[in-house]
């Protein structure tokens, strides 16, 4: 009996039967790597690969079934009609091309298992067609049960190996799969084989159009050279295939990690574009690809090179963003392509903007600041040089009065918010072409140029005090505090821009000395007199080593009973050419010059030096100013005088003014501690003239309070005085503090504070300061004073009845 196994080992040439499995096997596994390719590739490249694998695949089929048929051996003469042999190749294409259509169209289960089936019926197709095809000179007879296990087994494996290939793609699904199908092929064809049985019949004669079995042979050669060659170029492309992808993968997983956009171009076609970009524009990563570069920075890309250049990047939405471009040429792909680098720039433009707003504008109040002011002021004056039109330009300098303690009292923040609306207030009432500044600090500065009447600028500043005085006005809690301004025209006052501001300035400051809350023209008195505040600043930094100081003392006596207990020691300036200068005119430049520190120094090394010879141990009280006071040295300044004297500290007595302490209350509240640890006693002066008296008095450590000279002056006749008097020296008796009362001048005054307990006093009509040769008979020491300058009988007789002001208006 005929068995399959008897067909292929009995009827068939081994080593045929071999090179047709070799050949099979090589095509298939070629079909299921181009299967692959048909799976990744898109629509336009799709078709292309179906018709190289159909090809490859329908002419390895149609090979292996001619070539085992070649392998076969009947042992009479045979034969292949053409046509037929050409209609099964036709046949194992077109339907291997349908099946893998099907098989790729989606990636689920029934599509590959279907697509797997068609192509198994082209395998059925080209082997049944291609033996009808087989002429031989007997009869043929089926085994239809064999034929249908060859059909049943082709088509169940062809199935089996699309699905193991397209369910996930490896090399070990590649593998299998080609193995499935090289099996589906072998079987369907050698159980075929076994289905045929061949009765010798010479009656039967062969066509004579017919191929014998050798021409045959060669046209399975043929078709056997196709499929190497399309079998080779289909792994030629799949390894170039591959090594680009990983390439590509690679270099795109570098552009990824770029936080900079990175394209790569063909040209001006993009042909990659990373993360960076995509999140950059919002434009997907895959629409990106294909674009052209003019689609992105415009229709201008020339200059684009290595060089940074700075382009406008379109985003999907129709923004541009600033960007910076360098280009780079690569090796991409074995090909040479443009990588270009996209810089955000975004930050730094806004950046650059922010710096050069700081550069010309103030950031606290969004003014104009020095260096735009200096810049606009030149630009002026230029133009009114070059066109020689007539007018006046006017600089008006303007400073806030006491604003510096309001950031002592009130902190920083609220000085900031004070500047602030000065800057509103100085803004609302300019007209266009003039301009408002802030120099630094508290100092703003107004130029109006192309003024008709020297008179506007008046106006101007007058509108401006206005304008502050209303905001005081609304405001809740005290609002702005007063400024003065100082006016100076340009040409009538100054020929250049140095001299302008010089003027404006010393405008400004005849302001302050007149009242402050105004304003003030330029006059040129005004420069003389800054001139000689100048050269007394210089006369007083040498007065101290020219001993020109002297000191003066004034008496301090208990009201009830006229007993002395004191002095107070007051400093004196005899100037070689100008005569005694009065303590109301050098002291405020002493302060404003920093000289009063040195000042300061002397007066309390001679008054205890002066003290420490006395025979009476009365006390001496000696001014501190606020330089003083804030010098860390301080404390150690006092130890050592008191050391090299040989006072003792309890009867010393440092007067400190409410002004003083708030410039720096922590500090200032260190220092008096550290000079009351060393057994000194501390006064506060001028009592009521400053600010937050009480919380001062609760955290100071002062041993007496000091009426200002200001509320004794007739409190014996004024009623509200008076009440305000009595509240004082109550707080003191609360606090168990003495009460001392200054600017004692008349009888009257002396009475009530007699009736009102007042413990001490000083004034003209209890003493008069003089020099402490006067005072031998309390002191009990008739010599010259240490530090004081000998005076003569016309010298103390005019110091004797002379009127003096107390050191606080020094």
């Amino acid at each position: 009996m005929l068995t399959v196994y008897n067909c292929i080992v009995n009827e068939h040439d081994l080593r045929l039967v071999a090179l047709a499995a070799l050949i099979c096997g090589i095509s298939c596994f070629s079909a299921v790597n181009l299967l692959q390719h048909i799976s990744r590739s898109t629509d336009r490249n799709r078709l292309a690969w179906l018709m190289i694998a159909a090809t490859s695949t329908g002419f390895g089929i149609w090979a292996t079934h001619f070539i085992a048929m070649l392998a076969f051996t009947p042992g009479i003469p045979s034969a292949y009609d053409p046509a037929l042999s050409v209609l099964s190749l036709a046949a194992s294409v077109t339907l291997t091309a349908a099946g893998m259509w099907i098989a790729t169209l989606r990636d689920e289960f029934d599509y590959h298992l279907v697509g797997g089936a068609v192509l198994g019926g082209g395998i059925a197709a080209m082997h049944y067609i291609g033996m009808a095809a087989f002429e031989v000179q007997g009869r043929i007879e089926w085994n239809l049960l064999l034929v249908a296990v060859s059909l049943l087994a082709g088509v169940t494996l062809a199935a089996l190996a699309l699905r193991v290939v397209q369910r996930r793609p490896s090399l070990k699904a590649t593998s299998g799969g080609a193995v499935l199908l090289t099996l589906a092929i072998c079987t369907l064809h050698f159980i075929g084989m076994g289905a045929v049985s061949i009765f010798p019949d010479p009656s039967i004669v062969i066509s004579e159009y017919t191929i014998e079995p050798t021409s045959q042979a060669f046209a399975a050669a043929a078709a056997t050279l196709v499929i190497l060659v399309l079998s080779a170029s289909a792994l030629w492309i799949d390894l170039r295939f591959r090594r680009q992808k990983l390439e590509v993968d690679r270099m795109h997983g570098l552009a990824n990690a770029a936080v900079e956009g990175l394209i790569v171009c063909d040209g001006n076609r993009i042909i990659s574009a990373n993360d960076s970009i995509a999140a950059l524009t919002g434009i997907a990563t895959a629409t990106l690809n294909g674009m052209q570069l003019g689609d992105l920075f415009g229709s201008d890309m020339s200059g684009f090179g290595e060089q940074p250049q700075e382009a406008e990047l379109s985003g999907r939405d129709g923004t541009s963003i600033p960007v910076e471009l360098i280009a780079r040429s690569i090796d991409y792909c074995g090909k040479p392509h443009n990588v270009v680098a996209v810089r955000d720039i975004r930050e730094r433009k806004k950046a650059e903007q922010e710096i050069l707003r700081l550069a010309h504008f103030d950031p606290l109040t969004g003014l104009a600041n020095r260096r735009s002011f200096s810049g606009r002021l030149e630009t002026e004056i230029a133009t009114m040089v070059r066109t020689r039109k007539g007018g006046q330009l006017a600089l008006l300098l303007l400073d806030l009065d006491r604003f510096k303690e309001v950031n002592d009292l009130y902190g920083h923040g609220a000085g900031d918010a004070m500047l602030q609306k000065v800057a509103q207030c100085a803004t609302g009432i300019l007209l266009p072409g003039q301009m408002v500044a802030r120099l630094g600090g508290d100092e703003f500065a107004i130029i109006a140029p192309n003024l008709a009447d020297p008179l506007e600028a008046g106006r101007i500043a007058n509108a401006v005090l206005t304008a502050m005085r209303e905001e005081n006005r609304l405001s809740v809690g005290g609002g702005l505090v007063s400024a003065s301004i100082g006016i100076a025209l340009y040409p009538s006052d100054a020929e250049n821009q140095a001299s302008l501001i010089s003027h404006a300035d010393t405008a400004l400051y005849r302001a302050k000395t007149e009242g402050k809350d105004t304003y003030r023209y330029f006059e040129a008195s005004m420069g003389a007199e800054a001139r000689d505040k100048r050269v007394m600043e210089h006369e007083l930094r040498q007065a101290v080593a020219r001993q020109e100081f002297y000191l003066v003392y004034q008496p301090q006596k208990e009201i009830s009973s006229g007993k002395m207990v004191g002095f107070e020691a007051l400093v004196r300036w005899r100037h070689p050419t100008r005569g005694d200068v009065s303590p109301a005119i050098f002291i405020p430049v002493a302060e404003d010059s920093g000289a009063i520190g040195q000042i300061g120094e002397w007066v309390l090394t001679a008054a205890c030096e002066e003290a420490a010879r006395w025979e009476n141990p009365l006390t001496v009280a000696v001014n501190v100013s606020a330089v003083q006071l804030h010098n860390t040295n301080f404390s150690r300044k006092v130890h050592e005088t008191l050391l090299n004297s040989g006072l003792a500290p309890g009867r010393l007595e440092l007067e400190i003014t409410e002004t003083a302490l708030v410039k720096d209350m922590p500090r200032a509240l260190a220092t008096l501690r550290q000079v009351k640890a060393l057994g000194v006693r501390v006064a506060m002066d001028d009592f009521g003239t400053g600010y937050s008296s009480l919380s001062n008095l609760r955290a100071f450590p002062f041993d007496k309070i000091k009426i200002d000279g200001s509320f004794i002056k007739s409190v014996d006749k004024n009623g509200q005085v008076a009440a305000i008097v009595r509240a004082v020296l109550g707080l003191g008796r609360g606090l168990g503090l003495p009460v001392l009362a200054e600017g004692v001048e008349t009888l009257g005054e002396l009475k009530f504070l007699d009736a009102e307990a007042c413990e001490i006093g000083q004034g003209y009509y209890i003493g008069r300061p003089a020099l402490i040769e006067e005072f031998g008979d309390l002191t009990g020491v008739v010599a010259p004073a240490v530090g004081s300058k000998p005076a003569t009988l016309r010298d103390r007789s005019v110091l004797a009845f002379a009127p003096a002001p107390a050191l606080a208006t020094r």
